[in-house]
């Protein structure tokens, strides 16, 4: 809990808002420094803002695609991506959209591999169930594709890499394709090979932008929100870092 408000200071839109609200305080103290604190901030938020810029951070994240079926493994294991908390539509909580394009993902690679698929995603905003059941229920009830295992006690990647383990350990399964996010699977592969699997990377929904229009260099939300995800993924990453050293010292 504690991380996550500390890293909500330090990301965009907090973080250029903070320079601004710093400037603004300063501004009768040192009127040099605090028009460059608000300068700063300003066009720190515009850039972050053009979703250009937030494709080209995000897509620095990004491996270029592989099949991951040209390698073997024995399970897939497909990462939550959040909840669509009482949805009216389909009578309480469900997958978010995250996770729906995830879970997608994994469908696919099933019916061309046959392998049996872990869903991992705990409850870590305490809705009334967890994301590994959501999961489940979507590919088992809608989609007809069996769900072998799951996880639903974790509340981060690492702890989703951990409690994965425990469970295919038990199964004999040190090999797995990961389903995720392309952005994110540099942090979820280190997480998951450091829980001692081999990991054959399988992620989706690449954010990379190949045909240009006009839109994508005006400033919007979705700019801002790109952006925003690189930034976590960064910070998140150095904090796994930071952890683990820390464990091994």
């Amino acid at each position: 809990m504690i991380s996550t408000l500390v890293a909500a200071w330090l990301l965009p839109p907090l973080f250029p808002l903070l320079l601004v609200l710093a400037g603004w305080y300063a501004l009768r103290a040192r009127p040099r420094t605090a028009r460059a604190l608000i300068a700063g901030g300003a066009v720190l938020m515009l850039l972050l803002s053009i979703p250009v810029v937030g494709s080209l951070l995000v897509a620095t994240l990004e491996a270029p695609f592989t099949d991951p079926l040209q390698q073997p493994a024995d399970a897939i294991v497909v990462l939550g991506g959040g909840s669509y908390a009482d949805a009216p539509e389909y009578g309480g909580d469900t997958v978010s959209g995250a996770s729906l394009e995830r879970l997608r993902y994994a469908a696919a690679l099933h019916k061309r591999s046959h392998k049996p698929i872990l869903v991992s995603g705990g409850n870590p905003r305490h809705r009334a169930t967890a994301e590994a059941a959501q999961m489940r229920a979507v590919l088992e009830t809608e989609w007809r594709i069996p769900v072998a295992w799951s996880e639903d006690v974790s509340d981060n990647t690492l702890e989703n890499a951990l409690f994965s383990r425990a469970i295919l350990a038990r199964a004999g399964i040190d090999r797995i394709y990961l389903v995720t996010h392309a952005w994110h699977m540099p942090r979820a592969q280190a997480a998951f090979e450091r829980a001692g699997f081999t990991v054959v990377p399988a992620p989706t929904r690449f954010a990379m932008v190949r045909n240009l229009r006009l839109a994508d260099f005006i400033p919007d939300a979705d700019g801002l929100s790109l952006s925003a995800r690189f930034c976590r993924e960064v910070l998140g990453s150095i904090w796994y870092r930071l952890k683990s050293f820390r464990q091994q010292g």
